[in-house]
Order: C-alpha cells, then structure tokens, then sequence
C-alpha cells in the first residue's frame, strides 16, 4: 500500500496537524545566489491535482469536507466515494485512508483504493490491492470481478476469464460480471463462450449493455477495434433472437462502424438473416461507410500536412 499522500487543501484546523504528522515542513528555504545574494524561489509548475484544485467545484466541495481528525469511518468512507464520482481520485484515496485510520472495513475500502487507482490506469497498484482484498476475504465477488478487470485492461484475457468466473460463482444473479466475462471471451477469440454469457447477461437484465458501468465493470471499448465490432455482432444476434430491434440496428451500427462487413456475417445467422437487407439494414452500413471514408480523408490530409515541406517552398 502507497504511504499517504499529503492533501493539498484541507480545513484550516486540520493542515497543521497533517502536516506534522507527516513529517513535513511548511516553510520552503530560499535560493541562495552564486553571489550570496538570496534568490526568490522559482515558481514550481502545478500538478494536475493542485490544477483541479483552484477550481469553483473543489472550493464548493471543500466548504464541506469531514475533519479526518474527528469523522468517523463511515463518513470519511463516504466521502471519499463522493470525492471520486466527482473526479477527485487522489483526494478520495486520501479519505479512504482516513477512514482505514479511522477502523473502516478493510476490505471494502481496499477494493474502493484499487477501483481508484484503476481509474487512473494505475494497473500494477490496482491489481496490488484487489489481490490483497481476495486474500482478506475470498468470497468477495466484486473484488474478483475488480481484479479480472485488471488482468484484461492488461492484455491477460484468459486470466481475466479465470477471476471473472470465480466472482459468477460467486454471486451468479450478478448480470454484470457475465458481460465481463463475455468481454473477456471476445478477448480470447471465445466467441460461443461470449454469446453464452452475453444471453445470460441479458437474461439478467436486459439493459446491462445500455449503462455506463465503469472500469469494474471494464465497457468493450478496451477491446481492439475488430474485438469491438465482433462482441457489438453478437449482441446483435442475442437482441434479434430476443425480438429487440432497436437494440439490434444498434449493435449492428456499432459493428459496422467499427470495420466490419455485417451485412455478411449476418446471412450466417438465422436471427438476422432476414434483416440483411432491411432498409434501416442498409442505411447504417452505408453511414458507417461513409463515416470510415471521412475518417480516412481527415487521416490522408493530416498526414499530407504534415509531410516534410508540405505547405512550404523548395530552399
């Protein structure tokens, strides 16, 4: 685990006693010139949390921020979740460290350090605290879940594949960790393996490809650009055989818009075979054409432009 991070901007009551406690000091020696003349201190560049810091939302944020002297876990706890849906990680992994200071539960907060550090692509630190948390309590599905996370965002589909399963043992009613797992089989070329668990998913809950679920739940953009189009085809076929259109064009597109060919690979099922030519069929293949030619046309001129002596005279 990391040691304590400093907090920048923290209740006037509190600074001096964080500051001392950890060790630091709140005065800064000056420069001293060749000439003995004292210098001003040069200007230190702001990091992105001292950035973040200076703007209207942190000041309206920390009006209200709990005395990491005085707060209970719960509360710390519970504003370091708060701090981290506003986009405040490394204060939020302040406050969870608070909390544990505080007697907070270890392995929930655990997890909540490693979701953080997830969030900024931290893999190694993530993976270091969700395996810390499966140690502490091996039947902790989300932080097996958490932790196949890691093991894809880090291009390791079948281990993924091993800790998403033990999360589904786990809480099998859980219809995220089964588009996880379906992720993951794409991943690893599975491609039965992820209609199977794509059905579940859906079975579970027929919006759970619909939300937003975050880096836990690890969205398909993370796949490779044909990974993408093949998981986003088989929705597709999982929502015609269940009689969603609209989420169907809607795979459909994004398959397509991805590279590929849908319209053939869709007259090898017999679910969609029969929308092969459809007419909403047939106008997102043709945008999704004419989207991947723009996209090709902007790349060709950027790179004409940025050709040497482009736009300038011969010397």
């Amino acid at each position: 685990m990391r040691p304590p991070v400093p907090v920048h901007t923290i209740h006037s009551r509190t600074c001096l006693a964080c500051a001392v406690a950890l060790g630091l000091s709140l005065s800064t020696p000056r420069l001293v010139a060749q000439d003995g003349v004292s210098a001003p201190n040069p200007t230190p560049a702001l990091s992105t949390r001292d950035e973040m810091h200076q703007s209207d939302q942190w000041k309206e944020i920390e009006r209200h921020l709990p005395d990491p002297v005085t707060a209970s876990a719960e509360t710390l706890e519970q504003q370091g979740d708060i701090l981290r849906a506003r986009r405040f990680p490394e204060d939020a992994m302040d406050y969870y460290r608070y909390a544990l200071a505080r007697g907070g539960n270890l392995p929930s907060i655990m997890n909540k350090l490693g979701l953080t550090e997830l969030e900024m692509r931290n893999i190694e630190l993530a993976r270091s605290y969700f395996q810390r948390v499966v140690k502490l309590d091996r039947k902790y599905a989300e932080a097996w879940n958490n932790l196949g996370a890691v093991e894809f965002l880090d291009g390791q589909p079948m281990a993924a594949i091993s800790r998403y399963k033990r999360a589904i043992k786990l809480e099998k009613r859980e219809a995220v960790y089964h588009s996880n797992l379906a992720t993951a089989y794409i991943g690893s070329k599975d491609y039965s393996g992820a209609r199977r668990e794509i059905a579940a998913a859906l079975e579970l809950d027929p919006r759970v490809f619909d939300r937003d679920i975050g880096f836990g739940g690890v969205a398909a953009h993370v796949l490779s650009s044909q990974d993408r189009a093949r998981f986003s085809f088989e929705m597709a076929r999982m929502y015609a055989r269940g009689g969603m259109q609209d989420q169907m064009l809607h795979s459909l597109s994004v398959a397509s818009e991805a590279g590929m060919d849908v319209q053939r690979e869709m007259r090898k099922d017999p679910a969609l075979a029969r929308f092969e030519f459809d007419p909403r069929v047939v106008v997102l293949v043709r945008n999704a054409q004419e989207l991947r030619a723009g996209h090709r046309a902007t790349a060709s001129a950027s790179s004409d432009a940025d050709a040497p002596g482009a736009g300038t005279k011969p010397l």
